[in-house]
């Protein structure tokens, strides 16, 4: 593929001992001389029966590489924290309390950001996604966990809160499983606040130029957002609206965003995260043109 003067060579499909042969690795270092992008080939089972390196890729991930090839990458130099998913607070090895959370807006957000060139850490609570291509994901637990591992990513220019952090865990962490008494119909659990992760960020000695929060609310949803925004010294808040069965583990949402510095709301409107995160990397784009 030739356009605009940049090069990309897609590697067909062959077997394994033909893309190991010296001959096409010799083909291949001068096409990577003279500054051609390869997409492939992939590790797999072949059509011949094989196994080995030699499988063209995937029509997605060939489809992905053509559109990050082209794509202007604005935020290219800058790094970028997002925390996505629930958190979990252990009651003892097996029990646990946490917050409802897909992670999918936040996973949606670290893939916008690196396409548009950032360099990404994707802080992620237990989720069922898989961890995006070229960015660098850390798995963490709890609150605390999760806390640690943004302040150990800082320095950042930008840094997104969309994970579901629980507000409070358990004051005491049972090294055994809490068993049932047959005397006991009842069983109490004294909690304690979480660290505040997007405050944390917010004001911390080394604060992201951008810090963005994400406010879930079941009512008075632009009312509390404010106060949120406010209270947590970010900079934006993207509001959402959380109550019934209308956003969590579904690929829609629906934001309002509200900025420290301007009274205004921007209603985004119902939409898929994908493209709520696309929008809202287009706002940091701009954010930073205005900033030079």
């Amino acid at each position: 593929l030739l356009a605009a003067n940049k090069p990309i060579y897609l590697a067909p499909a062959m077997n394994h001992k033909m893309w190991d042969n010296p001959a096409t690795q010799a083909n291949i270092d001068i096409l990577r001389t003279r500054g051609f992008t390869l997409i492939g080939p992939d590790e797999g089972d072949m059509a011949c029966g094989e196994y080995g390196l030699g499988r063209m890729s995937e029509p997605q991930t060939i489809l992905e590489a053509i559109e990050e090839f082209f794509f202007e990458r604005p935020l290219k130099g800058l790094h970028a924290i997002v925390t996505a998913g629930p958190t979990y607070e252990a009651i003892d090895p097996v029990r646990f309390i946490g917050n409802r959370s897909s992670g999918k807006q936040g996973y949606e957000i670290a893939t916008a950001l690196e396409r548009a060139g950032a360099r990404v850490t994707l802080i992620s609570g237990p989720v069922n996604l898989k961890a995006p291509n070229d960015i660098k994901t850390i798995a963490v637990e709890s609150a605390a966990d999760m806390l640690a591992a943004c302040e150990a990513a800082l320095p950042a220019n930008i840094a997104i809160c969309a994970a579901a952090v629980g507000d409070w865990s358990p004051e005491k962490q049972h090294a055994d499983k809490l068993k049932k008494r047959k005397d006991e119909d009842k069983i109490s659990l004294t909690l304690k606040q979480n660290p505040d992760i997007l405050h944390t960020l917010a004001t911390h000695k080394k604060r992201p130029a951008l810090v963005i929060g994400f406010s879930a609310e079941t009512n008075n949803l632009l009312e509390n957002s404010k106060a949120k925004l406010e209270k947590k010294k970010c900079d934006w808040i993207l509001a959402n609206d959380v109550s019934g069965e209308k956003v969590f583990g579904k690929d829609q949402n629906h934001v309002h965003v509200i900025s420290a510095n301007s009274n205004d709301i921007e209603d985004w409107g119902i939409t898929t995260k994908t493209q709520i995160a696309q929008r809202l990397v287009t706002r940091i784009i701009k954010y930073y043109d205005r900033s030079e």
